[in-house]
């Protein structure tokens, strides 16, 4: 039996006016800061969008949250954020915010493989 890792994980939200508080699960961020694990998954549902903000720019949506994943991924480009530790990484990502790209609280879990786990994570809650 494998060893059991604890991870901490976060839904990445759309939140077209802030205002209405209506949001779309557009990504994941997941962390194992004992295994210096880090990964965001990004996943612009079109349908979802063009029901709820027709007009969003989607370039630009696609810009702001391909940040995320260089945050996470400690991509030098991606300033310095994205040289901290995983943890302090994933905690920026998951801090709260009021702009139109939002996180969930983070939520706890543990796992014997974290990429399986942010896998199924990623199909439950984003896709």
């Amino acid at each position: 039996m494998q060893e059991l890792n604890k991870y901490e994980y976060a839904v990445v939200r759309y939140v077209p006016r802030v205002e209405r508080e209506e949001f779309i699960n557009v990504g994941l961020a997941m962390m194992c800061k004992r295994r210096r694990w880090i990964k965001v998954g990004i996943c612009i549902p079109e349908g979802k969008l063009c029901a709820m903000c027709p007009d969003t720019d989607r370039e630009i949506l696609a810009r702001q949250l391909q940040s995320f994943v260089e945050i996470a991924e400690g991509k030098r480009g991606a300033g310095p954020v994205a040289q901290y530790p995983v943890e302090e990484r994933f905690r920026w990502i998951s801090a709260v915010k009021s702009s139109v790209i939002q996180t969930s609280r983070p939520h706890p879990g543990v796992c014997e493989d974290l990429d399986a786990t942010f896998s199924r994570l990623f199909e439950e809650l984003v896709l």
